[in-house]
């Protein structure tokens, strides 16, 4: 996995499990569903690039 493709990813899930922990302590349903959404999104970036890692061996 490349360093940058790795970092970005982690990013997007720390990004959205904050938004996530936000949305729960005020009681925003919207804010915690999108920080829900981000993390699945950084998840899905860190499959593809270890998919990838698999295939380049």
């Amino acid at each position: 996995m490349s360093g940058e493709q790795k970092a970005e990813a982690k990013g997007e899930q720390a990004k959205g499990k904050l938004k996530e922990t936000a949305g729960r302590v005020t009681g925003n349903e919207r804010l915690t569903a999108e920080g829900r959404a981000e993390q699945a999104k950084g998840d899905a970036r860190e499959a593809k690039e270890k998919v990838k890692d698999v295939f380049k061996r």
